[in-house]
């Protein structure tokens, strides 16, 4: 016991001044004597203050006969245990603090911030929806677990950075330490804001762009362009998206598919200009094309064949008639002969041309079947995953909020 000359301070750290001596040592009257160390850890963003507390044998005193319950004093001035993060990955960065509160009943506190780079296996598939486990483990390298104990003073404060945190305290070989399990949750906010959205709009216009008709306005120009702005916008966003990591992200896979989306909706624009453009040069129509896509899959899009109407020519005799009898050749017969020749080759001329005609029409439908084909199918494909990937991350969420 301290007895001090005057109820202040000075006085009291008169009296203590002997006890500085012994910082070396343990301060414990017994050797075998157990120090506790109260441990206790709140977590302010990236910065957390670890507050330690231990008794001091050596030193007690009354507080009415000096005046105060506790005094701050230099650090240097005390024994102070060992504690350690093992997790710890980096030199600890924050700010250094030299004094520490001694109480009246022997008590030392000692609270210090720590900046913690440390080392933690993240599982970030759920991306940017994850939840995150970190464990922290307090322990002494030096004393043994017969000399000192960790141990744990209150749950551990929720902080807007923090959603939930464990304490344990485990004895493993015959050293004390316990565990501090943090459960950070990501603001998923930024992500859904610079990364999703963005990406949602991007691949609702090129859907839309189906509407557009092939045969009058470049479409292949437009989803080229779309495709180019999204890499970029890809490019540019890239350092938001997580670089480590056991497993991919969801995300990377809904960017994947946005893209694969674009690309393939940019070859079936290349397919049927193609068939829309260059149909005067094809043959005509096989048939198994014509029972395939004109009939079966005009009607499975709501297209129909067009049908073909008759023709507007008469067929004549393939020779002129015969002559049934002796007849007066004059000038008006001659006439009309040259012109029946030249009705036949006229005639020959635009059946060649209503078939070439009709086979190009031919192609030209299967081209809009097609293309009116492959736009279901694109609403289909993405709907399918954009809902699975939208559950995959319900699902997760609501997972790690359950056992939260």
């Amino acid at each position: 016991m301290v007895n001090c000359s005057q109820p202040n301070q000075p006085a009291l750290l008169e009296a203590l001044t002997p006890f500085f001596n012994l910082s070396a040592i343990r301060p414990v009257m017994n050797m075998a004597t157990v120090t506790r160390v109260h441990t206790a850890f709140t977590l302010y963003g990236i910065l957390g203050v670890v507050c330690l507390r231990w008794e001091n044998e050596f030193v007690s005193w009354d507080p009415i006969q000096c005046g105060t319950d506790k005094i701050t004093l230099p650090r240097k001035k005390f024994w102070l245990p060992d504690i350690v993060i093992n997790e710890f990955m980096d030199e600890n960065t924050a700010p250094t603090v030299p004094y520490v509160y001694l109480h009246s009943n022997g008590t030392v506190r000692d609270a210090l911030p720590a900046k913690v780079v440390s080392s933690c296996n993240l599982d970030i598939y759920t991306f940017p929806f994850d939840i995150q486990n970190c464990t922290l483990t307090f322990n002494s390298y030096l004393h043994l677990g017969k000399t000192l104990h960790c141990i744990q003073v209150y749950k551990c404060e929720q902080k807007k950075y923090l959603t939930t945190c464990l304490f344990g305290l485990f004895c493993f070989c015959f050293f004390s330490f316990f565990l501090l399990q943090i459960r950070v949750r990501r603001r998923a906010t930024l992500y859904v804001v610079n990364l999703l959205i963005p990406s949602c709009f991007l691949i609702t216009v090129d859907m839309f762009s189906f509407l557009l008709p092939p045969q009058s306005v470049d479409r292949s120009s437009f989803k080229m362009t779309l495709i180019l702005g999204y890499t970029v916008f890809l490019l540019i966003m890239n350092d938001l998206l997580p670089i480590t990591g056991n497993t991919i992200p969801l995300i990377n896979v809904f960017f994947s598919i946005c893209l694969a989306l674009m690309v393939a909706s940019l070859l079936e624009t290349i397919l049927v200009t193609h068939l829309l453009c260059g149909s005067g040069d094809f043959s005509p129509v096989p048939r198994w094309v014509q029972v395939l896509v004109l009939q079966i899959l005009g009607r499975l899009v709501c297209l129909s064949q067009k049908t073909q109407g008759s023709g507007i020519l008469l067929k004549a005799d393939e020779e002129p008639p015969e002559d049934r009898g002796p007849v007066v050749e004059d000038k008006a017969l001659q006439e009309l002969r040259s012109m029946c020749k030249d009705l036949q080759a006229l005639r020959l001329q635009v059946e060649q041309r209503d078939g070439g005609s009709q086979g190009s029409e031919e192609w030209i439908q299967v081209g809009f079947i097609i293309d009116r084909l492959l736009f279901g199918l694109y609403i289909l494909f993405i709907s399918i995953s954009f809902i699975t990937i939208i559950i995959i991350w319900v699902t997760s969420y609501s997972h790690y909020i359950s056992i939260t």
